[in-house]
């Protein structure tokens, strides 16, 4: 609505001017809809809620407006406000994924962290904002796509899936690993962009203190990778494929798992876009 209203007074989709308060305010409005720490209470209970298909849209697709309206009032956003509720962010997402053996509330916790670095960009490089944002979403809708392909919500589902989907299963857990920022993958980009630039513009202990806390959240993906890989059921069936009612095609899935994994090399591409 603040959006439309300004584009009625002046013309332009453009917000030039706001005061303090005013801009304040916007910010955390939009920061609690995309559910940054402290006002994220609701993400991981709704996310844990509803269905995968359901949670993809609730990770992704809404997230698109409110990341759009900070971008186009990043000049104006109060530098303090993002660096505090990053940092905010990026601990709880770490330290609230930990104990979670629900998949569903641990993408919920990732999707925090995630948005926790973006945030802390946001007034030093809009640009480099909006590519984490994009990388963001397509590693999340990998990682929801594969999971509904499964159909798995459980740390103990998804230990089963080995004998069924090893090839899902196996990019499943490469995602992952993505997510957490490990080299050479997709993950790794924005993670290495955004510390440079944190160094570039006189901030290292933020990067440091950035770099540290990102730790709690590599510990439950490497968790969860190991669940996903190195952990065998005893009851493995007999049966190596799924019994299916009906023949899908994969070939969305098995595009947004490529995506999650190689795009680092292109990188200074992306840049250029």
């Amino acid at each position: 609505i603040f959006s439309l209203i300004n584009a009625w007074q002046t013309g332009e989709w453009s917000i030039n001017s706001l005061m303090d308060l005013p801009m304040n305010t916007l910010s955390i409005a939009l920061m609690m809809k995309l559910g940054l720490a402290p006002l994220h209470f609701w993400m991981p209970e709704v996310l844990q809620g509803i269905s995968l298909p359901t949670g993809l849209i609730l990770s992704t697709w809404q997230k698109i407006a409110p990341m759009a309206l900070l971008l186009q009032t990043s000049h104006l956003i109060n530098l303090n406000l993002t660096i505090a509720l990053g940092l905010t962010s990026i601990m709880v997402g770490g330290w609230g994924g930990i104990g979670q053996t629900q998949l569903r509330k641990i993408m919920a916790f990732s999707s925090i962290g995630h948005l926790g670095w973006i945030i802390v960009i946001l007034k030093f490089d809009p640009q480099l904002s909006l590519l984490n944002f994009v990388l963001y979403i397509i590693m999340t809708a990998a990682m929801f796509m594969s999971l509904t392909t499964i159909s798995v919500t459980k740390m103990l589902e998804i230990s089963t899936s080995w004998s069924k989907t090893p090839a899902l299963t196996t990019t499943t857990m490469l995602i992952l690993l993505s997510l957490a920022g490990l080299p050479p993958l997709t993950g790794f980009a924005p993670k290495l962009l955004i510390t440079l630039e944190l160094v570039k513009q006189n901030a290292t202990p933020l990067a440091v203190m950035v770099m540290f806390i990102s730790l709690l959240a590599l510990f439950f993906y490497i968790r969860l990778t190991y669940v996903v890989t190195l952990t065998l059921s005893p009851n493995t069936p007999n049966s190596l494929l799924t019994w299916r009612t009906a023949s899908r095609s994969y070939s969305t899935t098995a595009i947004m798992n490529t995506m999650a994994l190689i795009l680092l090399p292109i990188t200074p591409t992306l840049l250029l876009l």
